[in-house]
C-alpha cells in the first residue's frame, strides 16, 4: 500500500505525467548569479530546479551530487563559471573531473550519467540559465524517474 505522497508518486503532476526533480549546484559568483538575472529579467524557469549554492563548484564534490540523487533527485546539474574565468583559479576545472568520473559511476550503478550536467555561465548569462534549466528538466523527463526512487526499500 502507498501512501499519498510517497517517493513512487513523487514526481508526478496528478495526473500520472512525470515532472522531475532536478538539483542545480551553483558557484555564488557566476552560476548563482546567473540565476539571480534571470530572475530580474523575469525569465521563467522551472519550479522543480532546487538551487543549492556552493562556494565554488570546484567544492561539489561527487558525495554532493550522489547524496541528491539518494535523496530523490531525477537529475543534477552544476552551472559553473566558465572555463579560464573561475574566481578560485581551476575550480571549474575541478568540477568538470568530478563530473565526468561521477558519470562513470552513476552508469556503473545502473542511475544513468546522462541525468548529471555541467554547463558554464557568467554573471550575466540569465537567458543561457533559463533556457539550460528547460533543456535539463526536458532531458530527464526523456530518461524517466531516477531508478532509486523505484528500488523496493528507497527512502
Amino acid at each position: 500500500m502507498r501512501e499519498e505522497g510517497s517517493l513512487t508518486d513523487a514526481g508526478n503532476n496528478g495526473q500520472g505525467e512525470f515532472e522531475p526533480e532536478i538539483t542545480a549546484f551553483t558557484c555564488i559568483y557566476c552560476g548563482y548569479m546567473a540565476a539571480d538575472t534571470a530572475g530580474a529579467l523575469r525569465l521563467k524557469y522551472p519550479p522543480n530546479v532546487k538551487l543549492v549554492r556552493m562556494p565554488c563548484t570546484g567544492k561539489v564534490d561527487v558525495r554532493y551530487i550522489l547524496q541528491a540523487f539518494e535523496q530523490g533527485a531525477d537529475g543534477v546539474y552544476i552551472v559553473a563559471c566558465p572555463i579560464g574565468n573561475c574566481h578560485h583559479i581551476h575550480g571549474n576545472e575541478r568540477a568538470v573531473a568530478r563530473v565526468k568520473y561521477t558519470k562513470r559511476l552513476l552508469d556503473e550503478v545502473g542511475v544513468g550519467g546522462d541525468r548529471l550536467e555541467i554547463l558554464f555561465a557568467s554573471g550575466g548569462m540569465g537567458a543561457t540559465f533559463a533556457e539550460s534549466a528547460h533543456a535539463m528538466v526536458e532531458r530527464v523527463k526523456q530518461i524517466g524517474p531516477n531508478p532509486l526512487k523505484l528500488a523496493p526499500g528507497a527512502g
